[in-house]
Protein backbone atom coordinates (compact mmCIF):
# COMPACT_ATOMS: atom_id res chain seq x y z
CA UNK A 1 0.00 0.00 0.00
CA UNK A 2 0.78 3.54 -1.05
CA UNK A 3 0.12 6.36 1.14
CA UNK A 4 -0.26 9.97 -0.17
CA UNK A 5 -1.08 13.12 1.61
CA UNK A 6 -2.91 16.37 0.61
CA UNK A 7 -1.62 19.38 1.64
CA UNK A 8 -3.63 21.37 3.40
CA UNK A 9 -4.98 23.92 1.72
CA UNK A 10 -8.17 25.53 3.84
CA UNK A 11 -5.49 26.10 6.07
CA UNK A 12 -4.38 29.01 3.95
CA UNK A 13 -0.56 27.46 4.07
CA UNK A 14 0.25 26.61 0.61
CA UNK A 15 1.34 29.41 -0.88
CA UNK A 16 4.27 30.26 1.76
CA UNK A 17 7.49 28.58 0.80
CA UNK A 18 8.93 28.61 4.47
CA UNK A 19 5.91 26.75 5.97
CA UNK A 20 5.56 24.58 2.60
CA UNK A 21 9.12 23.33 2.36
CA UNK A 22 8.95 22.45 5.98
CA UNK A 23 5.77 20.69 5.69
CA UNK A 24 6.86 18.76 2.07
CA UNK A 25 10.08 17.69 4.06
CA UNK A 26 8.75 15.93 6.97
CA UNK A 27 6.52 14.07 4.72
CA UNK A 28 8.72 12.81 2.49
CA UNK A 29 11.29 11.91 6.25
CA UNK A 30 7.83 10.28 7.42
CA UNK A 31 8.21 7.88 4.56
CA UNK A 32 4.62 8.77 2.89
CA UNK A 33 4.81 8.06 -1.34
CA UNK A 34 3.52 11.33 -2.16
CA UNK A 35 2.41 15.01 -1.56
CA UNK A 36 -0.62 15.59 -3.38
CA UNK A 37 -2.04 19.35 -4.49
CA UNK A 38 -5.38 20.92 -5.39
CA UNK A 39 -5.99 23.37 -8.22
CA UNK A 40 -8.72 25.74 -8.67
CA UNK A 41 -7.46 28.21 -11.53
CA UNK A 42 -9.87 30.79 -10.28
CA UNK A 43 -12.35 30.50 -7.54
CA UNK A 44 -15.90 32.74 -8.31
CA UNK A 45 -17.58 34.76 -5.76
CA UNK A 46 -20.64 33.97 -7.55
CA UNK A 47 -21.55 30.78 -8.81
CA UNK A 48 -24.80 28.41 -9.16
CA UNK A 49 -23.01 25.75 -9.96
CA UNK A 50 -23.53 23.05 -7.64
CA UNK A 51 -20.44 21.49 -5.50
CA UNK A 52 -21.06 17.77 -5.76
CA UNK A 53 -19.41 16.60 -2.74
CA UNK A 54 -20.90 18.55 0.04
CA UNK A 55 -25.05 18.90 0.89
CA UNK A 56 -25.04 22.43 0.74
CA UNK A 57 -24.05 22.71 -2.76
CA UNK A 58 -20.86 25.17 -1.73
CA UNK A 59 -17.21 23.84 -1.61
CA UNK A 60 -15.42 24.18 1.83
CA UNK A 61 -12.57 26.81 0.55
CA UNK A 62 -13.35 30.29 0.89
CA UNK A 63 -13.08 32.57 -2.34
CA UNK A 64 -10.28 34.32 -1.44
CA UNK A 65 -7.91 31.54 -0.15
CA UNK A 66 -4.44 31.65 -1.13
CA UNK A 67 -4.45 28.43 -3.93
CA UNK A 68 -1.31 28.44 -6.23
CA UNK A 69 -0.53 26.84 -9.16
CA UNK A 70 -0.17 23.27 -8.56
CA UNK A 71 2.20 23.00 -11.40
CA UNK A 72 4.49 25.04 -10.05
CA UNK A 73 4.31 24.47 -6.38
CA UNK A 74 5.26 21.06 -7.08
CA UNK A 75 7.93 22.07 -8.95
CA UNK A 76 8.90 24.74 -6.50
CA UNK A 77 9.08 21.02 -4.28
CA UNK A 78 10.64 19.36 -6.29
CA UNK A 79 14.05 21.33 -5.68
CA UNK A 80 13.41 20.76 -1.97
CA UNK A 81 12.84 17.22 -1.75
CA UNK A 82 14.76 14.01 -2.84
CA UNK A 83 12.13 11.17 -2.90
CA UNK A 84 8.86 12.72 -2.38
CA UNK A 85 6.21 11.74 -5.04
CA UNK A 86 4.84 14.82 -6.56
CA UNK A 87 1.01 14.68 -7.43
CA UNK A 88 -2.30 16.74 -8.55
CA UNK A 89 -5.66 15.53 -6.77
CA UNK A 90 -6.79 16.83 -8.60
CA UNK A 91 -6.05 18.75 -11.39
CA UNK A 92 -8.68 20.70 -13.72
CA UNK A 93 -8.30 19.15 -17.19
CA UNK A 94 -10.43 21.54 -19.18
CA UNK A 95 -8.54 24.76 -18.06
CA UNK A 96 -5.61 23.48 -19.79
CA UNK A 97 -4.17 23.08 -23.76
CA UNK A 98 -2.87 19.74 -24.21
CA UNK A 99 0.00 20.72 -26.19
CA UNK A 100 1.15 23.34 -23.64
CA UNK A 101 0.31 20.62 -20.59
CA UNK A 102 2.60 18.02 -22.36
CA UNK A 103 5.64 20.41 -22.20
CA UNK A 104 4.58 21.55 -19.06
CA UNK A 105 4.67 17.99 -17.13
CA UNK A 106 7.26 16.07 -19.29
CA UNK A 107 9.62 19.09 -17.87
CA UNK A 108 8.35 18.52 -14.37
CA UNK A 109 8.80 15.02 -14.62
CA UNK A 110 12.49 15.43 -16.00
CA UNK A 111 13.22 17.74 -13.56
CA UNK A 112 12.44 15.84 -10.66
CA UNK A 113 13.94 12.50 -11.72
CA UNK A 114 10.24 10.93 -12.44
CA UNK A 115 8.32 11.63 -9.38
CA UNK A 116 4.77 13.32 -11.11
CA UNK A 117 1.63 11.48 -11.18
CA UNK A 118 -1.05 13.61 -12.46
CA UNK A 119 -4.72 13.25 -10.95
CA UNK A 120 -6.91 15.08 -13.38
CA UNK A 121 -10.79 16.00 -13.03
CA UNK A 122 -13.58 17.37 -15.49
CA UNK A 123 -14.35 19.86 -12.99
CA UNK A 124 -17.40 21.37 -11.39
CA UNK A 125 -17.64 24.81 -11.58
CA UNK A 126 -18.69 25.98 -14.85
CA UNK A 127 -18.15 29.79 -14.24
CA UNK A 128 -14.05 28.22 -14.13
CA UNK A 129 -13.79 26.55 -16.72
CA UNK A 130 -15.29 28.81 -18.97
CA UNK A 131 -13.64 31.71 -18.02
CA UNK A 132 -10.63 29.53 -19.26
CA UNK A 133 -12.19 29.96 -22.37
CA UNK A 134 -13.32 25.67 -22.62
CA UNK A 135 -17.01 24.99 -23.39
CA UNK A 136 -18.24 23.56 -20.09
CA UNK A 137 -20.85 20.81 -21.75
CA UNK A 138 -18.33 19.28 -24.25
CA UNK A 139 -15.44 19.20 -21.45
CA UNK A 140 -15.98 14.82 -21.35
CA UNK A 141 -14.94 14.55 -24.69
CA UNK A 142 -12.79 17.18 -25.16
CA UNK A 143 -11.20 15.79 -21.97
CA UNK A 144 -10.83 11.87 -23.61
CA UNK A 145 -8.74 14.18 -26.60
CA UNK A 146 -6.58 16.09 -24.36
CA UNK A 147 -5.35 13.05 -22.36
CA UNK A 148 -5.02 11.22 -26.33
CA UNK A 149 -2.46 14.77 -27.24
CA UNK A 150 -0.56 14.23 -23.95
CA UNK A 151 0.45 10.27 -24.60
CA UNK A 152 0.92 11.13 -28.28
CA UNK A 153 3.29 14.01 -27.56
CA UNK A 154 5.17 12.35 -24.81
CA UNK A 155 5.22 8.69 -27.19
CA UNK A 156 9.16 8.64 -28.74
CA UNK A 157 8.07 10.69 -32.15
CA UNK A 158 8.73 9.14 -35.58
CA UNK A 159 11.22 11.91 -37.51
CA UNK A 160 8.45 13.53 -38.67
CA UNK A 161 6.62 13.86 -35.32
CA UNK A 162 3.19 13.44 -34.08
CA UNK A 163 0.22 13.99 -35.89
CA UNK A 164 -3.23 14.40 -34.33
CA UNK A 165 -6.64 15.61 -36.16
CA UNK A 166 -9.34 15.45 -33.42
CA UNK A 167 -12.26 17.55 -32.54
CA UNK A 168 -10.89 19.79 -30.81
CA UNK A 169 -7.23 19.97 -31.36
CA UNK A 170 -5.24 19.35 -35.00
CA UNK A 171 -1.07 19.18 -35.87
CA UNK A 172 1.28 17.70 -37.64
CA UNK A 173 4.79 16.77 -37.09
CA UNK A 174 4.86 17.92 -33.79
CA UNK A 175 8.30 17.50 -31.78
CA UNK A 176 7.64 17.71 -27.92
CA UNK A 177 10.99 17.45 -26.09
CA UNK A 178 12.02 16.80 -23.31
CA UNK A 179 10.35 13.18 -22.89
CA UNK A 180 9.19 12.60 -19.38
CA UNK A 181 11.28 10.54 -17.46
CA UNK A 182 9.10 7.62 -16.51
CA UNK A 183 8.75 4.75 -19.55
CA UNK A 184 5.33 5.51 -20.76
CA UNK A 185 4.95 9.09 -20.04
CA UNK A 186 3.50 10.48 -16.38
CA UNK A 187 1.15 8.74 -14.63
CA UNK A 188 -2.37 9.79 -15.25
CA UNK A 189 -4.82 8.92 -12.66
CA UNK A 190 -8.32 9.97 -13.36
CA UNK A 191 -10.66 11.52 -10.16
CA UNK A 192 -14.45 11.68 -10.08
CA UNK A 193 -17.76 10.16 -8.90
CA UNK A 194 -19.43 9.25 -12.28
CA UNK A 195 -19.28 6.23 -14.80
CA UNK A 196 -17.79 8.36 -17.15
CA UNK A 197 -14.99 8.71 -14.70
CA UNK A 198 -14.68 5.33 -14.83
CA UNK A 199 -14.81 4.56 -18.54
CA UNK A 200 -12.40 7.20 -19.09
CA UNK A 201 -10.13 5.91 -16.92
CA UNK A 202 -10.32 2.38 -17.97
CA UNK A 203 -9.81 3.44 -21.78
CA UNK A 204 -7.19 6.33 -21.27
CA UNK A 205 -5.77 6.63 -17.56
CA UNK A 206 -3.33 4.20 -15.23
CA UNK A 207 -5.87 4.57 -12.48
CA UNK A 208 -8.51 5.77 -10.88
CA UNK A 209 -9.51 7.89 -7.55
CA UNK A 210 -13.21 7.77 -6.98
CA UNK A 211 -14.09 10.86 -5.05
CA UNK A 212 -16.83 10.61 -2.22
CA UNK A 213 -18.03 6.81 -3.48
CA UNK A 214 -18.06 3.58 -1.44
CA UNK A 215 -19.29 0.53 -0.86
CA UNK A 216 -21.38 -1.55 -3.86
CA UNK A 217 -20.81 2.00 -6.11
CA UNK A 218 -17.52 1.89 -5.34
CA UNK A 219 -17.30 -1.71 -6.51
CA UNK A 220 -19.53 -1.39 -9.63
CA UNK A 221 -16.83 1.79 -10.74
CA UNK A 222 -14.03 0.03 -10.61
CA UNK A 223 -15.49 -3.08 -12.46
CA UNK A 224 -16.14 -0.81 -15.25
CA UNK A 225 -13.15 0.84 -15.48
CA UNK A 226 -11.51 -2.69 -15.82
CA UNK A 227 -14.37 -3.98 -18.16
CA UNK A 228 -13.50 -0.53 -20.36
CA UNK A 229 -9.85 -1.29 -20.15
CA UNK A 230 -9.79 -4.82 -21.08
CA UNK A 231 -12.30 -3.62 -24.38
CA UNK A 232 -9.56 -0.98 -25.42
CA UNK A 233 -7.17 -3.27 -25.20
CA UNK A 234 -5.60 -2.47 -21.91
CA UNK A 235 -4.48 -4.65 -19.35
CA UNK A 236 -7.16 -3.92 -16.48
CA UNK A 237 -4.95 -5.11 -13.75
CA UNK A 238 -2.06 -2.48 -14.69
CA UNK A 239 -4.88 0.24 -13.18
CA UNK A 240 -4.73 1.32 -9.53
CA UNK A 241 -6.87 2.30 -7.30
CA UNK A 242 -6.65 5.09 -5.16
CA UNK A 243 -9.14 5.99 -2.03
CA UNK A 244 -9.37 8.12 0.73
CA UNK A 245 -9.14 8.61 4.55
CA UNK A 246 -7.79 11.06 7.07
CA UNK A 247 -4.22 11.77 8.41
CA UNK A 248 -6.27 11.65 11.97
CA UNK A 249 -8.07 8.89 11.67
CA UNK A 250 -6.05 6.26 9.22
CA UNK A 251 -4.85 3.32 11.09
CA UNK A 252 -3.55 0.04 10.02
CA UNK A 253 -7.56 -2.05 10.38
CA UNK A 254 -8.74 1.29 7.84
CA UNK A 255 -5.71 0.30 5.94
CA UNK A 256 -6.67 -3.24 5.52
CA UNK A 257 -10.12 -2.71 4.64
CA UNK A 258 -8.81 -0.23 2.07
CA UNK A 259 -6.98 -2.88 0.74
CA UNK A 260 -8.99 -5.12 1.11
CA UNK A 261 -11.65 -2.25 -1.30
CA UNK A 262 -9.06 -2.82 -4.02
CA UNK A 263 -7.02 0.13 -2.55
CA UNK A 264 -3.42 0.84 -4.38
CA UNK A 265 -2.76 3.90 -2.80
CA UNK A 266 -4.46 5.53 0.23
CA UNK A 267 -4.91 9.65 -0.28
CA UNK A 268 -4.99 11.38 3.38
CA UNK A 269 -6.69 14.49 4.22
CA UNK A 270 -4.88 16.75 6.76
CA UNK A 271 -6.13 19.04 9.42
CA UNK A 272 -6.49 22.46 8.35
CA UNK A 273 -4.30 23.68 10.67
CA UNK A 274 -1.74 26.46 10.07
CA UNK A 275 0.39 25.30 13.37
CA UNK A 276 3.33 24.00 11.40
CA UNK A 277 4.14 22.24 14.53
CA UNK A 278 1.12 20.64 15.00
CA UNK A 279 0.75 19.93 11.29
CA UNK A 280 4.48 17.95 11.63
CA UNK A 281 3.41 15.98 14.54
CA UNK A 282 -0.49 14.54 13.17
CA UNK A 283 2.52 13.28 10.03
CA UNK A 284 4.62 11.32 12.71
CA UNK A 285 1.35 9.51 14.58
CA UNK A 286 0.13 8.81 12.13
CA UNK A 287 3.26 7.16 10.05
CA UNK A 288 4.24 5.25 13.45
CA UNK A 289 0.51 3.89 13.12
CA UNK A 290 1.26 2.85 10.04
CA UNK A 291 4.63 1.63 10.50
CA UNK A 292 6.37 3.86 8.11
CA UNK A 293 8.89 5.81 10.00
Amino acid sequence: MKYAVIAPTSAGTTADPTWMTAYAQHVEACGFESLVVVEHALVMSRYSSVYPYDASGKMELADDLDIPDPLDLLAFLAGRTTTLGLATGVLVLPNHHPVVLAKRLATLDRLSGGRLRICVGMGWMKEEIEACGAPFDSRGRRADEQLQVLRELWADASPDGADHHGEFFDFDGAMSYPKPAQPGGVPLHIGGHSKAAARRAGRYGDGLQPLGVVGEELAALVKLMRTEAERAGRDPAALELSLGHLVTKIDQGRADRLAAQGADRVVLAASDTADLDRARDELSACADRLGLS
